[in-house]
């Protein structure tokens, strides 16, 4: 029979990592006598990062035994104390390969069900000083679980672990733990995951969403890092604003771009190292794309380029992208934010789509409207389109032209309707503030897709928050090696042997970064690569999609090109 070895807890404390601060409740210890275990969590016992850790349906964590056994041989050490894995319960059985999800057992006075694998996190390397352990909980197949609390009660070392249900589904932690983070995700075996009702709801989405995933339609196909492209053509839209055609340097046809896809150029001349920079394709058939006048770069191909220049240029991508469908669509933007949803209005007339079609624009006035006379003509040709322009410095009212900047009034005087799919682009204070007024009107939040140029915003689990900082060289000597450009903070750093990974790299630069295990597990990380080749240390659990890369395990081969 199973048996309860010890009880173990610990609130979160601020623990010093990399030069960072971590907020972790990861330091278990364990303790004497009985512990209620309520629905949230054992009494004296807390979690620092309620977004990975704690909660209902993750509020015990369960470690083997037999799992410390085997690790003290695999590190070569013996210096483990309860606790040492984060864990609340040190158990004499209940291996991962055996335990199903949905199982319940009786400990104590108290009832549990089994709800998840432990989330892959930093943290219990951390913990442990092994930042590898991660990625070999998984791969090892010796991840511990989650309990949620049915019956609350005391529990304490010494007492015996009762099964008192199975699980429907026979799957086990290890066969769970393994769908998510490893090659091979069966559709039967997710189907049969989804089915069971103890199943928590984070892991649940995860795997309807890799459910999803298998009947997209494939990506048309674009080229691997940069290629020349000529200018074929230059026309001025407003005095700030230009559009530039591209053709294949060599001639020929050029993969078809998705409506509100970007184009990354590497602009030699405009800097040294090259700069590069990410502009939407403003046409759906043509490879357009339009500049503003606000910056080093921008200033210089409004400046320099000739008819006839040839550019380096990596293939359409990007996530903003018109969903086909019948539905109302909502084609919001301000500035030169109409780029991409320019794109998308080219591609419903190109289709003579017969769906609602909202064009809802702000400008500062006519002379610094773009396309103005181009996207009125491409409303004309769609049976049930509906224009407002908003301009902010005056230019009049009426006839779909409105005074000011939009508001939830006016917006709402619009007569939008719910169901609709909103596409917005422009500045990100904009963005949000529109966001905000639309999900006030009736549409739903994920029926809302946004377009950022910038850097994503970061996700950095347990680290404290500190004041920003822009991107900027590492401290200490510069590095050698190869040249690592992170596109959308617009840096570029020479690499240094020092740094253990490209994220390592990222984050002495404070380029803003995504990520969880640090490991190779999570893939929280990816990233696209526009140009160069990586190594890994260690190996991915799963290799990121062509064109993708995983920065925490990442080391470069050659120069590179992030989207980051």
């Amino acid at each position: 029979m199973a048996k309860l070895l010890s009880v173990n807890v610990g609130m979160p404390k601020d623990v010093s990592w990399q030069g960072r601060t971590v907020y972790t409740g990861v330091w278990k210890r364990a303790v004497t006598g009985p512990r209620m275990a309520r629905r949230l969590n054992i009494d004296g016992d807390g979690q620092g990062d309620l977004q990975g850790h704690g909660g209902e349906q993750r509020a015990v964590l369960v470690y083997q035994i037999q799992c410390y056994e085997y690790w003290q041989k695999y590190f070569g050490r013996a210096d483990f104390e309860y606790g040492q894995f984060g864990e609340n319960f040190t158990v004499d059985g209940l291996p991962d390969d055996e335990v199903c999800i949905g199982d319940r057992y009786r400990i104590g006075e108290a009832e549990f069900e089994v709800t998840q694998p432990r989330v892959t996190c930093y943290r219990v390397g951390l913990r442990l000083g092994e930042p590898e352990l991660p990625a070999l909980l998984v791969s090892h197949h010796r991840p511990g679980f989650y309990l949620r609390v049915l019956t609350e009660g005391r529990v304490e070392a010494g007492d015996d672990i009762i099964r008192t249900k199975i699980g429907p589904g026979a799957l086990t932690v290890a066969d769970i733990d393994a769908l998510l983070y490893l090659p091979g995700h069966d559709q039967d075996t997710l189907r049969r995951a989804l089915a069971i009702p103890a199943l928590s709801p984070g892991w649940r989405r995860s795997f309807e969403d890799m459910a999803a995933g298998g009947t997209a339609p494939p990506r048309s196909e674009g080229w691997t890092g940069f290629r020349p492209m000529r200018v074929s053509r230059i026309v001025r839209e407003t005095p700030s604003v230009l559009s530039l055609y591209l053709e294949a340097d060599s001639g020929g046809s050029l993969p078809v771009a998705e409506a509100g896809q970007y184009l990354t150029f590497r602009v030699a001349g405009a800097g040294e190292p090259a700069p590069v920079r990410s502009y939407s394709l403003s046409s759906a058939s043509a490879y357009r794309v339009s500049v503003k006048r606000e910056g080093r770069v921008s200033g210089y191909l409004h400046a320099s380029l000739q008819v006839g220049a040839v550019l380096e240029v990596a293939a359409p991508r990007g996530d903003f992208v018109l969903a086909p469908g019948t539905g109302p669509v909502l084609l919001i933007s301000a500035g030169i934010g109409a780029t991409p949803v320019m794109a998308m209005l080219h591609r419903l007339a190109e289709e003579h789509a017969e769906r609602p079609t909202w064009w809802i624009h702000t400008a500062r006035n006519r002379t610094e409207h773009a396309f103005a006379h181009e996207a009125h003509t491409l409303l004309a040709s769609l049976p049930d389109a509906h224009e407002h322009i908003f301009y902010t410095a005056g230019d009049g009212s009426g006839g779909g032209i409105h005074h000011g900047r939009p508001t939830l009034a006016s917006l709402a005087a619009l007569g939008v309707p719910a169901e609709a799919t909103a596409y917005l682009c422009g500045p990100p204070s904009f963005m949000s503030a529109v966001r905000d007024m639309l999900v006030a009107i009736g549409i739903a939040p994920g029926s809302i897709h946004t377009e950022l140029f910038g850097a994503l915003a970061p996700l950095t689990p347990g680290v404290a928050a500190r004041p920003a900082v822009p991107p900027h060289q590492p401290p200490g000597e510069p590095g050698d090696g190869p040249l690592i450009t992170f596109a959308r903070s617009g840096l570029s750093v020479r690499w240094s042997p020092r740094y253990r990974t490209v994220l390592d790299l990222a984050d002495a630069c404070d380029v803003p970064t995504r990520w969880s295990c640090r490991t190779g597990v999570c893939h929280t990380c990816v990233t696209p690569i526009l140009a160069g080749d990586v190594c890994y240390s260690p190996d991915p659990l799963e290799p990121p999609a062509a064109g993708e890369v995983l920065i925490c395990c990442a080391r470069p081969e050659d120069d590179l090109v992030l989207d980051l």
